[in-house]
């Protein structure tokens, strides 16, 4: 493995685990909130001992979330230094910010773990409420940063120069409100599902039913508004990746030829060598209206774009393919639990609450398909059209070395993590009303 190779699978390696960990960060605190208000509204103790569980949740996503944070700041200057060196000064702002908000979010948090019957009931609701926003705007702000290498604006590239640099056009680019939407959404849908689906879990086994009930409710409303809204914000950006990356748009779709009227195609195995796609199904002209809007529009294929500045099409079609299916999934499935509020039979079978358990991984393998499809959609160009990923990497010599150290690191996280959230719930399970 060379350097790039190596820079590239760490890189890779430390965000597919780093996004797991920040979302949850970002989202299980409104869980937290919403039951808390609940425990304040009735006084029912199953409220207060889900809140007090959830905040431990909470509390050991946001350290190993620093943890894993952190690391990838170091490496954006470890592997990365060229891209640094010009993109530091132009999206240095968006970093700052975030900085500023795991601050907040950090204080609040600390707040309202100590805060029980030492704060007042309201002001120490509050301190949740903000955990939740500020970790949210987290999010966004990194997203923004990300979509600037996207969508690269506020800044002048002449003669291999970044000049007249306008850091807030930079961090208000062209991409960073579709980005920043579905993304936003997508951590909702993934870890809505995934701990409506632990409670699902509990429930089929007849655990501590009342609590998992109660759980399950609040995590799964969260999921399946967002999963209802999902398309909405991803045709926003499927709209904006046709304006403004063409080449992606055609890898998405393995799409070679340029052709009016376009056709969608679902599933297909791509043969990069012959440029061919087997085994899908098209639905005519389908392609031309989700990106334009127009039955006739064209789409450019991948024909059109020099070799060179072309992105792997097999990985990128195949993660584009996933997301949407599970997507589609999710979507269904929250309308699913709603349908269910009316057929209350149907939360007596066994059977609902095992189909919801078996979805507790399915939004994280769609955020993780879509996170792929972002990044490797946009290769060859750590910037789009502006910086190759080649030209970025570090010339320091052993990066496998350190791909190593990593892959080691956050195998230790994953597992301390699941070893905590498994006693969690056991002490959950083993506690009385």
């Amino acid at each position: 493995m060379d350097n790039l190779d190596a820079a590239r699978m760490q890189m890779a390696f430390t965000l597919i685990f780093h996004i797991v960990f920040a979302c949850i960060g970002m989202v299980m605190p409104f869980f937290m909130v919403i039951s808390h208000y609940k425990w304040l509204k009735t006084k029912k103790p199953v409220f207060l001992k889900l809140t007090k569980s959830w905040q431990k949740g909470v509390a050991i996503f946001f350290v190993t979330g620093a943890v894993s944070g952190t690391a990838l700041s170091f490496e954006l200057g470890l592997l990365w230094p060229e891209f640094m060196k010009h993109a530091g000064p132009i999206i240095g702002m968006p970093f700052s910010l975030e900085g500023a908000a795991f601050f907040v979010e950090a204080l609040a948090l600390g707040f309202y773990l100590y805060g029980w019957n030492k704060l007042p009931e309201r002001f120490h609701l509050l301190t949740g409420i903000i955990v939740g926003l500020s970790g949210v705007a987290s999010g966004i702000l990194v997203v923004s940063a990300n979509s600037w290498m996207n969508a690269p604006s506020g800044f002048d590239y002449i003669n291999g120069e970044f000049l007249n640099i306008d850091p807030l056009k930079a961090f208000l680019n062209p991409a960073w409100f579709t980005q920043a939407l579905h993304m936003a959404l997508a951590a909702f849908v993934a870890t809505s599902f995934a701990v409506a689906g632990i409670h699902a879990w509990q429930i089929y086994k007849k655990r501590n039913v009342e609590l998992h009930r109660e759980a399950f409710k609040i995590a799964i409303v969260f999921g399946a508004v967002a999963a209802l809204l999902q398309p909405l914000s991803g045709d926003l950006s499927a709209k904006d990746i046709a304006q403004r990356q063409p080449a992606k748009l055609a890898a998405l779709e393995a799409h070679y030829e340029t052709e009016k009227g376009a056709p969608l195609y679902i599933g297909g195995i791509v043969d990069e060598e012959n440029q061919t796609v087997s085994y899908k199904i098209e639905i005519p002209k389908a392609l031309s209206f989700l990106s334009f809007g127009d039955f006739d529009a064209e789409v450019k294929g991948l024909n059109d774009f020099p070799k060179e500045d072309r992105p792997p099409v097999a990985i990128t079609h195949y993660a584009f393919q996933i997301m949407v299916g599970l997507g589609t999934l999710l979507m269904f499935s929250g309308l699913l639990y709603f349908i269910s509020l009316k057929k209350k039979k149907w939360q007596d079978s066994k059977k609902y609450w095992l189909y919801f358990a078996c979805l507790a991984p399915v939004g994280f393998l769609a955020l993780e398909a879509g996170w792929i499809v972002t990044e490797v959609g946009r290769q060859p160009w750590i910037i789009h059209n502006v910086m190759r990923t080649k030209d970025a990497v570090t010339p320091m010599p052993g990066m496998i070395y350190s791909f190593y150290l990593y892959v080691i690191l956050y195998a230790v996280l994953s597992i301390a993590v699941t070893w905590l959230m498994g006693r969690q719930i056991k002490v959950l399970n083993n506690s009385e009303d």
